[in-house]
């Protein structure tokens, strides 16, 4: 299909008895090839340009195409939606698959995800803007902003005469700082992940998963449950970044969804990232489906109807495109388009490592080998070690549903993967990893 000024792009979906139609008028300028596997679509997130401009292969970035249609058509995963930028400049873009297979409803560059954990770099982000302006310090302890957790309780766990173990419980050797909460270093667990224990079970029972909460509220309990270890001393994955909205919140004097709406998502342009979705949105939801081994299906959050819980930790959805532009501002330094978010300085010193040695990695350290933890994200110490490639400098995090991203500084590279599949996230992420470096020809 080639196209010169206006025109309308309409989808119909046929599976079901009610047809959809979505018009779009764009206005190009250049001629597009449609359904090429490297097809960039009508409203390209960042400037586009041919691979073998920036050093990269089309044919080595085709292998992404090939690949991930045959997980798709092997039901390893619904869908995909891909883009590469190198130098600022997108070299690949794919939405492959389904969007809802159970409804036969395409995958297309504007479909929405659950993006779950990559809410923690946005939020990490956001408080360090306040940092920035000089309300907010990585020392500040967070009882500043949240009294109750100046008397919080670590939890330690003995046995006891009946062959089984008790909880005790004494009061924090050292407060949690706003570093803490950034770096996974403040005690506070998911519970879900890495070997249970008592602790992790009194998270699992104060139904910290449910959405009617306030994120107030929601702060306030996690206040006084017992820590699973001494603020500082141990990287566990928890509830650190839903504390930190909290805290932004009380800074900002704004609600957390007001905040990112004001410093980052209208600034760049993300107007398709928001907790909860709109409902005039909802045609474009990406769904998971049931996973092939098991007959089972995940229910994953509920974006369908209005938040009450701004959770930092995991309540966003955005897309593939709205991410790609979060990436690349900071690659940038922390500029896009001539909005600035962050100092460049600001953007190296998150992205480094904030772990030393006398922080243990903890029961489940999700980095991986060959990773330490900067500022809200996991920052690569060594090009060896990790079993995937990558260069020292780069920085990445995931989501639960799916989802991925990673900046990688010294090959000028950023990378926004969305995926609805919470069954095999890490395989496919293994496989993403591959398939992009080895496209890098120069």
């Amino acid at each position: 299909m080639l196209c010169v000024g206006e025109f309308e792009l309409e989808q119909f979906n046929k599976g079901t008895q009610m047809m959809m139609m979505r018009k779009i008028t764009v206005c190009c300028s250049l001629l597009v090839l449609a359904f090429s596997s490297t097809h960039l679509s009508y409203a390209d997130p960042l400037p586009s340009t041919d691979p073998e401009s920036v050093g990269m292969s089309s044919e080595r970035l085709n292998r992404i195409t090939q690949t991930f249609q045959r997980q798709i058509d092997a039901k390893s995963l619904p869908g995909v939606v891909i883009r590469i930028a190198r130098e600022g400049k997108i070299v690949y873009s794919s939405a492959l698959g389904w969007q809802d297979i159970d409804s036969k409803v395409p995958m297309t560059y504007d479909s929405i995800f659950r993006i779950y954990s990559m809410t923690k770099p946005i939020v990490s982000v956001a408080a360090m803007t306040l940092v920035e302006a000089g309300f907010l310090s990585l020392s500040d302890p967070v009882s500043k902003y949240i009294p109750l957790f100046k008397d919080v309780q670590v939890g330690i766990e003995t046995p006891s005469s009946d062959g089984l173990n008790s909880l005790q419980t004494t009061k924090a050797r050292t407060p949690i700082t706003i570093q803490d909460l950034m770096r996974h270093t403040s005690g506070l667990t998911y519970g879900a992940f890495g070997q249970r224990t008592l602790v992790k079970e009194k998270y699992l029972a104060a139904d910290l998963s449910s959405l009617d909460w306030t994120l107030e509220a929601y702060a306030n309990t996690l206040a006084t449950l017992p820590l699973v270890s001494e603020p500082g001393t141990t990287w566990e994955y928890g509830r650190s970044t839903d504390v930190l909205g909290r805290v932004v919140e009380i800074v900002s004097n704004m609600s957390l969804k007001e905040y990112l709406n004001k410093t980052i998502f209208n600034p760049l342009r993300m107007y398709d990232t928001s907790f909860g979705v709109p409902k005039t949105k909802h045609d474009r939801i990406a769904e998971n489906m049931v996973d092939i081994k098991t007959g089972e299906k995940i229910t994953l959050i509920n974006v369908r109807k209005p938040m009450k819980l701004f959770a930092g930790g995991h309540g966003l959805s955005s897309t593939a495109d709205d991410y790609i532009r979060f990436c690349q501002m900071m690659l940038n330094g922390g500029e896009l388009d001539g909005t600035r978010i962050l100092s460049p300085t600001t953007v190296r010193f998150m992205s480094a490592n904030h772990l030393n040695e006398n922080i243990n990695n903890g029961s489940l350290y999700l980095p991986g080998p060959g990773y330490g933890f900067g500022l809200g994200f996991a920052t690569r110490l060594e090009e060896g070690q990790s079993v995937w490639p990558g260069s020292t400098g780069e920085y990445f995090w995931a989501g639960y549903g799916g989802t991925y991203f990673w900046i990688d500084p010294r090959q000028s590279l950023t990378v926004s993967f969305m995926s609805q599949d919470p069954y095999r996230r890490n395989e496919h992420r293994v496989l993403l990893r591959n398939l992009v470096y080895q496209s890098i020809i120069k």
